[in-house]
């Protein structure tokens, strides 16, 4: 993927439909390994032009990028298809389609947390959270949603508000992970606080859901489901649990 630059992004549309074209009219479990991989780069590519227009990618990587870290993703998906889960499902194609952009939209996200680096709030943001003496809990959600988003790509309504805006005020990352920390420990239960912490890198790698159920001794297929809820309920504990005055402190010392 490499060699394709911007300019000939049109040129590698045509090389995929050309590859499309010489693979067999049968069923996903009929193809062999690469069959799949290629039948599947379509995939890649819708999903990494998704990630190409959020304020998490923005600046971060390009859409050639985006699609290169699909397709390892997309691979590593590929080599991990159990074909009795699948078709064991009412709908097969559905949970097949299912199964691999998980694996996709995974790869490209740990892409774009590898090559992030001070993390961002939008200035425009920023102004609106100082302005804002009226609404305090609004002011806090907005400064949680982009500090979060910041952060991670975090879930869609996080991502809702954000925006792709050229000026953005850089904070250090040490000091608002300290902050955000302090915060977490004072509003937050224990599995709380270890789930953001985790998932977010304060202090330490980012971790998977998977790997956060672990660590946290939650089990069974659905574990990582319950690790994004948690995730959700804790950041909107804070939104609900902070005073205003305690946002606004902070940005005032780090303006």
């Amino acid at each position: 993927m490499k060699k394709y630059n911007i300019q000939n992004y049109i040129r590698y549309k045509n090389d995929i439909s050309s590859v499309l074209s010489r693979l067999p009219n049968a069923p996903y479990e009929d193809h062999d390994r690469n069959q799949l991989i290629e039948k599947f780069l379509p995939l890649v590519e819708n999903l990494a032009r998704k990630f190409s227009t959020a304020q998490t990618a923005s600046g971060v990587l390009t859409i050639n990028d985006l699609i290169q870290e699909g397709n390892y993703g997309l691979v590593a998906g590929v080599n991990k298809i159990d074909w009795d889960t699948i078709l064991e499902a009412e709908e097969p194609t559905k949970r097949l389609k299912s199964f691999l952009a998980k694996r996709i939209k995974g790869a490209i996200r740990r892409g774009i947390n590898n090559n992030r680096g001070s993390m961002r709030i939008p200035e425009h943001k920023l102004n609106e959270i100082r302005k804002d003496f009226g609404e305090d809990r609004m002011a806090v959600e907005l400064f949680f949603n982009s500090v979060f988003t910041s952060l991670d790509d975090g879930t869609p309504e996080q991502r809702a508000a954000a925006y792709n805006v050229a000026e953005v005020k850089t904070y250090n990352e040490n000091l608002l992970s300290a902050y955000l920390k302090g915060l977490m420990l004072q509003y937050l239960n224990p599995k709380e606080f270890q789930v953001l912490r985790l998932s977010y890198g304060l202090d330490c790698k980012k971790h998977s859901a998977k790997e956060i159920a672990e660590i946290l001794g939650i089990k069974g297929s659905s574990s990582y489901v319950r690790i994004s809820q948690l995730k959700k309920l804790a950041i909107d504990k804070l939104i609900e649990k902070v005073p205003y005055s305690q946002v606004i402190d902070y940005l005032q010392v780090n303006n």
